[in-house]
């Protein structure tokens, strides 16, 4: 797009565009032809208001389909459902006059309790990452931006608004900022939303380092930079850390804050004018995309959207989304004429999304029930339904659960379907425990006890416990949220119209007191302390031997599979490729998610026991076999150097594991990496450890010391091994501080080679 004239515009005028018109759209600029820019809420469907207003889901939208959240597509790990998604909202939007969908939502499960964990894809950033780019690409192609949010370190709900997240830069670099990093360097998204919380004491909204020296300068971003709905607290300081959107608007005081700010030569005019130039870019973006696909000429138009077609597609990625967590001695998938009793109030009425700025008007809603009497029926089997328990928790709760333990006892299967309320967990709020409603864990076990079979179907946003309840049945299968066709989906899956293909893409612990976040989470007067740093789910459990309920990335299948051949070869001094055999040897076709982690012990840093670095679900038929490759890059091997402030791969040893799981590797090989060559250039107050352990003076500095120190003393440093350990951590200064200036020039001498190693 050719560069926007901004002559004809006042200061005042500018300023005016730099925040939103009203609460969804920017200003036009009629004398430019450009129209208002309108934004909404998604980011699994199109949240469109036109009546009243706002960001929490109290006011209503327009219909549009709402598809599986992020919590399922997580689990799905499959880029294409994510894909599907983001292609299925972009023209839901095109069709409700709609250019910007606020999503996807990329932020780290760092806690189990974060109450908007529905909306976010994982605990892992590389499978947050890759699915988040799908889901970019997929809108994007459509003609409608996203919104990449919520920049950075938004990890929960509680204080959200003022909270400082206190992060390491080895942390926020390896955890926290990948998957935003990959989606704008892989996929562009128009724009990128600054987060509520602080880091490190700045506002996200007004933090120089996040939204220019990283997102520009260091990643490439080129598109605008928006504030969350109400997150900008001084207009002058966003302006100069490189926010260029204020949302909502309008913003009087704010406008006239900044002009009085250029005027007073605070704020440069130039500075302004770039931030115009990105916020009328967007426009500009949405009309070189609407070509690109035949979008209906002007953003005001709506053609409508096959609803039929969409509700199907719900359904269809919502049975990729659900996890088959147990399913002892196969009673999934359910017979053929077969009494079933399915218990439970989220039978009849599905918990489907979560609260928040994400909740959506459905098109239509499946409900399981109905679904699964529609597929009995067609089998010879016989459905028999009792609530079990009152959502809103009235009526008589004994009378309730002793109806249903007398159809479960009735049944060959007892399907009970348990999970949150929506009132329990939503945005605006963490949970404060991962348990079940008593009433619905005395209901399980009540009907366990009773049934011959016993069959859990759990719905909700955030992982909850099962223990108290979890070896009293003989299947779970773990639905999450899974959008308006999630009833439907349910049933095929439980009759095995649908094969389960989902993995968990978050740890599910015995206990709340395991996450590695307890302590810290959520924090207190004001801070919260990401005293974890990189060991964040599944890397904490397995770098401590922690025992879990179920690890990261484990999923049942009504098939089986196995993997062999594994060869890993260097591709050069940091890569590598990753070969090996999947096939199929079960009876049914089936998707099989194969996980590749690395582990290493080399580095100076401590890294954990094995992390994701690429995956791939491979769909067989029974008895085929695939080869599949993996290129693992720098990134699949380096580790944060907060030192040499970039990435670096430690010379040495790196293990591929193929997982089944992030607990349990089913192969593995060694690679042999030269790795990053460029030692530390060393100083006085460098540590003697971190003397003696350099690569270029470490190997003779002894010999070097003992042969300079004056005579009677040399002798003592190499025979006495418990001094050497003694002074490890102490500055070389220190140490030669107690031999006098003897060893001055040899010190320096050394310290020249390694300011050679450097500058080479």
């Amino acid at each position: 797009m050719t560069e926007i004239d901004l002559s004809g515009l006042s200061l005042e005028q500018k300023a005016a565009l730099l925040a939103g018109q009203d609460f969804w759209s920017t200003h036009p600029v009629p004398q430019a032809g450009l129209p208002s820019v309108v934004l909404t809420d998604g980011p699994h469907g199109v949240r469109r208001q036109v009546g009243e207003f706002d960001h929490m889901g109290i006011y209503e939208s327009l219909p549009s389909t709402c598809f599986p959240p992020a919590v399922a597509v997580g689990s799905s790990w499959d880029p294409e459902v994510a894909a599907r998604i983001g292609a299925a909202v972009g023209r839901e939007a095109r069709a409700l006059g709609v250019h910007v969908v606020l999503g996807p939502g990329v932020n780290i499960k760092r806690s189990p309790l974060c109450g908007r964990n529905f909306e976010y894809y994982s605990e892992d950033p590389l499978l947050s990452g890759r699915l988040g780019a799908a889901h970019v690409r997929g809108q994007q192609d459509q003609g409608v931006g996203a919104s990449l949010k919520h920049f950075a370190a938004n990890n929960q709900e509680t204080d959200r608004m003022r909270v400082s997240a206190e992060v390491d830069e080895r942390t926020l670099r390896e955890i926290y900022l990948p998957a935003f990093e990959h989606i704008v360097t892989e996929a562009a998204p128009a724009t990128v939303m600054a987060a509520y919380n602080k880091v490190n004491g700045v506002h996200a909204a007004q933090n120089r380092w996040l939204l220019t020296e990283v997102l520009r300068e260091e990643w490439g971003f080129t598109g605008a930079v928006v504030s969350d709905w109400g997150a900008v607290h001084d207009p002058v300081a966003s302006l100069l850390a490189g926010l260029d959107l204020e949302m909502p608007g309008p913003s009087a005081e704010n406008t006239r804050r900044v002009v009085a700010a250029v005027r007073a030569g605070e704020l440069d005019e130039s500075v302004l004018d770039t931030a115009v130039r990105r916020v009328l870019a967007l426009t500009g973006l949405a009309v070189e995309r609407s070509e690109e696909v035949e979008r209906p000429e002007g953003f005001e138009r709506s053609e409508g959207f096959d609803v039929d077609a969409h509700h199907r597609l719900a359904r269809e990625l919502a049975a990729e989304c659900a996890v088959l967590l147990r399913n002892e001695n196969g009673v999934l998938p359910l017979g053929s004429g077969q009494r079933l009793a399915v218990v439970g109030a989220f039978a009849a009425t599905p918990r489907y999304q979560a609260g928040g700025s994400s909740h959506l008007r459905p098109t239509r809603l499946d409900s399981a029930l109905d679904e699964i009497r529609v597929l009995a029926a067609g089998r010879g089997g016989r459905v028999e339904f009792a609530p079990g328990f009152a959502l809103d928790g009235s009526g008589d709760a004994a009378a309730l659960r002793e109806a249903a333990v007398a159809v479960a006892r009735s049944s060959d299967v007892a399907v009970v379907f348990a999970g949150l309320a929506e009132s329990e967990e939503s945005e605006g709020f963490d949970r404060d425990t991962l348990c079940l409603p008593a009433v619905q864990v005395e209901l399980i076990r009540a009907v366990a006890s009773a049934a011959a079979r016993t069959v859990v179907v759990l719905s909700n946003g955030g992982i909850v416990s099962l223990e108290g309840w979890h070896d009293d049945v003989d299947a779970i299968l773990e639905g999450f949220l899974l959008g308006q066709g999630g009833g439907g989906a349910i049933a095929d899956l439980l009759f095995g119209e649908a094969e389960p293909a989902g993995r968990l893409a978050e740890t599910v612990p015995l206990r709340l007191e395991d996450n590695p976040s307890f302590v810290n989470f959520p924090g207190e007067q004001g801070q919260v302390r990401y005293g974890e740093g990189v060991m964040v789910g599944y890397r904490w459990y397995g770098t401590t031997g922690a025992p879990v309920r179920y690890p990261f990335g484990h999923g049942l299948s009504y098939t089986a599979f196995e993997t062999g051949g594994l060869t890993v070869e260097s591709t050069g001094p940091d890569s590598a490729r990753a070969t090996l055999t999947v096939t199929s040897t079960g009876t049914r076709a089936g998707a099989h998610v194969v996980q590749v982690y690395v582990a290493t012990q080399a580095g100076p840093v401590r890294r954990p026991a094995r992390e994701l670095r690429a995956f791939t679900k491979v769909r067989l038929a029974p008895g085929e076999s695939r080869t599949v490759a993996f290129e693992l890059g720098r990134r699949a091997f380096a580790y944060y150097d907060v030192q040499a402030a970039g990435w670096a791969v430690a010379p040495g040893e790196h293990l591929v594991q193929i997982g089944e799981n992030a607990a349990r590797v089913v192969a593995e090989a060694s690679v042999s990496l030269a790795g990053d060559a460029v030692a530390q250039e060393l100083t006085l107050e460098c540590t003697f450890g971190e003397w003696i352990t350099h690569p270029v003076v470490g190997p003779t500095l002894l010999q070097e010391l003992t042969a300079a120190a004056p005579e009677g003393q040399g002798a003592q440093i190499d025979d006495r091994p418990e001094l050497l350990q003694a002074v490890q951590d102490v500055p070389m200064k220190r140490v030669v501080g107690l031999v006098g200036s003897a060893l001055d020039e040899t010190l320096e001498r050394l310290m020249e080679r390694t300011r050679a190693t450097g500058r080479r």
